[in-house]
């Protein structure tokens, strides 16, 4: 009987050898998977986020400021009321007005105030005269009210020897106060009156061009009236 061993043995070689050529491919397989999880991957660099540059804020435009409205110029005015029964006469000066309503009988009134800038008056009297008025380019617009009757007018612009006069003087022992509205010609279309101690009358004429006039015998001359 024939002994086993070299047969075993070739076997056992065979064996052996089939496990480490499966070990072989194990490892093998291993490797190249552990080398493709280590290799580092390539870096990509994140593309740059684009930082949009903010639009200038608008610049805003200061409102064009207002502008500021003059005062009235400087100039005297005269003309009669719309029922042609009175006469009126105003002097604006530095934003302050004075004027003088007369009939050239009886009834008269000294009034004064402040002009605003739009040309809007109120002047005020003695006994609750008023004068309510509104500059209109070369002409004042307006209402008188006196002893309570209301009176409109238009005063136009006056040119001397048009214009507000006034005498003031002591004769023959009286005070006399003298006012005229002298309308715009000639100088010689004239309303006045003469007070005698607080007595009214029509007033004579006054020379239109030296303002002088006689009252009682005595020679006064008559000045341009201003606020």
């Amino acid at each position: 009987m024939k002994r086993p061993g070299p047969v075993l043995t070739l076997l056992a070689g065979l064996v052996l050898g089939l496990f480490l050529l499966s070990l072989n491919a194990t490892t093998g397989t291993k490797s190249t998977s552990s080398s493709q999880v280590e290799a580092p991957a390539a870096s990509t660099s994140p593309s740059p986020k684009s930082s949009a540059t903010p639009s200038p804020s608008p610049t805003k435009t200061a409102p064009s400021p207002t502008p500021s409205k003059s005062a009235p110029p400087n100039a005297d005015y005269a003309g009669r009321t719309d029922d042609d029964s009175s006469a009126i006469a105003v002097s604006l000066r530095n934003g302050k007005a004075i004027a003088y309503f007369c009939d050239g009988h009886d009834k008269e009134s000294w009034l004064k105030g402040d002009v605003k800038d739009d040309g809007t008056m109120k002047l005020t009297g003695k006994n609750g005269s008023e004068l309510n008025g509104t500059l209109q380019g070369k002409r004042i617009r307006g209402t008188v009210d006196l002893e309570g009757q209301r009176y409109g007018f238009t005063a136009a612009k006056a040119v001397k020897p048009s214009g507000l006069y006034r005498a003031t003087a002591t004769v023959r022992g009286a005070l006399v106060d003298g006012g005229w509205v002298v309308l715009p010609g000639d100088g010689r279309d004239q309303v006045g009156i003469v007070n005698r101690d607080g007595e009214p009358s029509a007033a004579p004429d006054i020379d239109p061009e030296t303002g002088a006039v006689t009252i009682d015998g005595e020679q006064l001359t008559a000045e341009p009236v201003t606020p």
